[in-house]
């Protein structure tokens, strides 16, 4: 009788050790504490943390920092998962662009940009709005959107403050224009990215098929901001007056520094455009220039010198948006490996049949509206094998080609929606809030997500006739 109750202990030992095992080794418990299910702890806590990111009332780096931990201590995720779900791409991207731009701006080069681009227009205020938006988001589709706005953001800061402007409707309308440009190429939003390597879509794939609308979209949006804002906006003559005045090439206080960071700054660029397909990461390559960079600047100089080089360009990282980015993948992981997103897209995918036009409106749609309330990144790597799973039934890979594009559109276009719905808005935000321009989540979302289902509704237009 022992014996038989020995060994049904260590039977019962040995399952719940293999219980124990298959949880650590997934990351995920069956039931959180308390015997709580995981998906509705993780889905309370992401509604929580969006609730008080939107409502300003808590700085937004404690609270997703706070809403990831408790994933932790709640039982809904191991260190393991959590490590996994940080997108570290990003946040190396973000890391190294930041400590380029850093260094750089101490050669003068945004001062030089401010006053030539102020002088093209002759100060006018409302040909800047337009001339800012335009050159943000050429440069959003040529790199990332997220390095476009580390560039010209302190420039418009800079323009503004010079004309005694508002920041607002200028920094408004190029959190537009870097998403509106970064959906015209693959390497321009990550989103993209993603589409591209699981699915073998070239740089030019998206230029051909996503380019003309996203063009189309940009020109409707200056006819908007101008209609909005530009046609108010005013400058004083003095003011303009004095802009004019100034040499722009006066601003260049390191013409030697000024050298290393524009040679560093074409390595980089040319590291986007070429490495993708070397299977080079953007984080990498921002990495590796920013630590090329730091050793240009500091080569030759004695250790006390170079530590002060080191230590100044990363006193100047937007740490809090950093950690705020570490927070939020944390969060948007915990949903994610739950299923509560691979439920949504089920049921979203559910609804179109064989219907392949029905299925990329309602892609497209559901895209954007998602994308401006949860991080497009990994929503659309829930997607891409779930479309992957309907070409069998639709005509194969070519035929549900258009199903690319239409998450592209929805997934890039919808980050426009709010502060958080892409890393682009969310370092504008950053930058405007240490400049003392605070930007409202609220009222930015009033006429940011109607402007962007707007937008929605002219790229579905164009996918129907154009890719269907």
């Amino acid at each position: 009788m022992g014996c038989v109750r020995y060994g049904l202990h260590t039977s019962i030992v040995s399952e719940k050790s293999l219980s124990l095992s298959m949880e650590h080794a997934s990351g995920i418990a069956t039931s959180a504490v308390f015997g709580w299910s995981p998906l509705v702890v993780a889905t309370v806590i992401l509604i929580a943390a969006y609730f008080f990111i939107i409502s300003e009332k808590i700085n937004r780096a404690i609270v997703s920092l706070l809403g990831a931990g408790l994933l932790v201590l709640l039982g809904v995720l191991n260190f393991e998962l959590v490590i996994e779900g940080i997108d570290f791409n990003t946040i190396f991207l973000l890391t190294g662009m930041m400590v380029i731009v850093a260094i750089t701006k101490d050669s003068g080069v945004f001062q030089f940009v401010a006053i030539y681009t102020a002088k093209a227009v002759k100060a006018n205020p409302r040909k800047l709005l337009a001339a800012l938006a335009i050159v943000t988001a050429v440069f959003s589709a040529l790199l990332d959107n997220v390095t476009t706005v580390l560039l010209v953001v302190p420039v418009t800061l800079l323009l503004t403050d010079q004309l005694n402007l508002k920041a607002y409707p200028f920094l408004f309308s190029q959190i537009f224009a870097s998403n509106i440009g970064g959906t015209a190429t693959l390497i321009g939003d990550p989103p993209n990215i993603l589409i591209g390597s699981a699915v073998g879509l070239g740089f030019m794939d998206f230029v051909e098929w996503v380019g003309p609308i996203a063009l189309i979209i940009l020109i409707f949006c200056l006819f908007f901001f101008d209609f909005i804002w530009g046609r108010k906006l005013t400058a004083s003559e003095e003011d303009k007056e004095a802009m004019m005045k100034y040499n722009a090439f006066e601003a260049i206080e390191d013409k030697v520094l000024l050298v290393k960071s524009l040679f560093t700054l074409a390595l980089v660029l040319a590291g986007f455009i070429w490495g993708h397909g070397q299977g080079w990461e953007p984080g990498t390559i921002a990495l590796t220039g920013a630590a090329f960079l730091l050793l240009l600047h500091s080569f030759g100089g004695k250790p006390e010198e170079q530590s002060h080089h080191v230590h100044s360009a990363f006193q100047q990282v937007e740490w809090e948006t950093i950690f705020f980015f570490l927070g939020l993948f944390v969060l948007v992981s915990g949903v994610e490996q739950t299923g509560l997103l691979k439920i949504m897209a089920e049921k979203l995918l559910g609804l179109t049949g064989t219907n392949i036009e029905l299925a990329g409106m309602i892609i497209l749609g559901a895209s954007a509206v998602l994308s401006a309330i949860v991080d497009n990144i990994p929503f659309v790597a829930t997607m891409i094998p779930l479309i992957k799973a309907m070409q069998a039934d639709l005509g194969g890979p070519q035929a549900i080609e258009p199903l690319w594009w239409c998450l592209s559109l929805g997934a890039c276009l919808g980050g426009n929606g709010t502060l958080i719905g892409a890393s682009a808005n969310v370092m504008v935000a950053s930058f405007a809030e240490r400049a003392g321009q605070r930007i409202s989540f609220m009222d930015f979302m009033k006429l940011a997500f109607p402007l962007m289902l707007f937008t929605t509704f002219l790229s579905a237009i164009f996918a129907y006739f154009v890719y269907f």
